[in-house]
């Protein structure tokens, strides 16, 4: 198997899952791609209906403990810069002292105890002074303490939403600028943008659409009398006349997130507005 497939592979984060089984059934081999890939779960599973014997040789999975590439992987979550992925996982399988922290996100990604080397801390400050040889940090906020960084995985939930009001001709650029400007001002992590959220018009707003093609980001529309509704910090009479609601950026956030706004109303004239709110955990 080795052989045959050794030309097709790359890397672990394009390399298919390859599963080896023998020929009497007797035992089901993840042989490639084990997390990543899922390689691992589908061993189990061709086992089970089988009735053989899975055969699973990762690391994390032999000691039981957590897979550092797979946390969260389950609820949408991306790892923010995967370079620290081999070097923490080493640590996390020899025990040595982890800490996590989470302002972000589902709590529940490990389904059980967490392992005795294994400690949350409630901040960041907490986590640098812990003496932690390996970091998980869970967050949609951009961290940039080097100290912390270079032994740290950093996982970015889709926590985030942002309400956007704009005209009909706003332009893909110009929705873009704002949004970098909005995301480097109050330092969220990109990668942890939910959707896109705004008002239910007549067409949709080209610009917009081309840039939630670009990013890979649905959008969330709602109509007028949704928005309306929704208590909001800078309501707008302008936007009352020519909406129907006196906000759209700060309402269509708070309104799909259930949540609170990080980022208030951020106006980027002469017709953009971007707001950002948060998922509760």
């Amino acid at each position: 198997v080795v052989r045959l497939i050794s030309p097709y592979l790359k890397d672990k984060k394009t390399d298919p899952a390859v599963i080896v089984i023998d020929d009497k059934a007797q035992f089901v081999i993840s042989a490639l791609s084990g997390h990543l890939g899922g390689a691992n779960q589908l061993t189990n599973d061709i086992a089970d209906r089988l009735g053989a014997t899975p055969v699973i040789t990762t690391a994390a999975d032999v000691n039981k403990t957590i897979a550092v590439d797979l946390v969260g992987k389950d609820f949408g979550w991306k790892i923010d810069d995967d370079s620290n992925v081999t070097k923490v996982s080493a640590f996390m399988v020899n025990e040595e002292k982890i800490g996590v922290y989470q302002n972000c996100g589902r709590k529940d990604w490990w389904g059980g105890k967490l392992p005795a080397n294994v400690t949350v801390y409630s901040t960041i400050n907490e986590l640098k002074n812990s003496g932690s040889k390996g970091c998980l940090i869970i967050t949609d906020e951009i961290v940039d303490d080097n100290s912390i960084l270079q032994n740290a995985v950093v996982y970015r939930p889709p926590s985030l939403v942002v309400g956007v009001g704009l005209h009909w001709d706003t332009a893909k650029d110009t929705i873009k600028d704002g949004l970098m400007s909005c995301m480097n001002k109050f330092k969220l992590g990109e990668k942890s943008i939910a959707r896109f959220v705004s008002i239910k018009k007549e067409k949709d707003v080209v610009g917009l659409v081309e840039l939630a093609k670009e990013m890979s980001i649905h959008i969330q529309y709602f109509e007028k009398e949704e928005l309306a509704s929704i208590a909001t910090p800078n309501p707008s009479k302008t936007v009352q006349t020519f909406e129907g609601t006196p906000s759209v950026s700060e309402a269509a956030a708070i309104r799909s997130s259930e949540g609170k706004l990080v980022v208030e109303k951020q106006k980027f004239p002469p017709n953009l507005t971007i707001a950002i709110a948060r998922i509760p955990n």
